[in-house]
């Protein structure tokens, strides 16, 4: 590997964790992807993880709801982490 964007070639046709800004996570099969992180998954699994205070007690009440998509179109500037799959030798 020359650069990092090679880890993320060799992710082609993998299933890949996205992190993205405001507390959402992809995991899906990479179809493609650009200089810009641009990318295209496919059987994507995303969460969206959202917080709120309960006003009577005070706590913090975490939220997750989870959809299902068949395709996604990522735009590559909400991208903060892209994790490939485990591989072991």
């Amino acid at each position: 590997m020359e650069e990092p964007l090679d880890l993320i070639k060799l992710s082609i046709d993998e299933r890949v964790y996205v992190k993205c800004r405001n507390d959402r996570e992809l995991r899906g099969r990479l179809h493609a992807y650009d200089q810009h992180l641009n990318m295209v998954l496919s059987e994507v699994e995303e969460t969206i993880t959202s917080t709120e205070e309960d006003e009577e007690t005070g706590e913090e009440i975490v939220n997750k709801k989870t959809r299902s998509v068949g395709m996604l179109f990522v735009r590559g500037d909400i991208v903060v982490l892209v994790s490939p799959p485990l591989r072991t030798s």
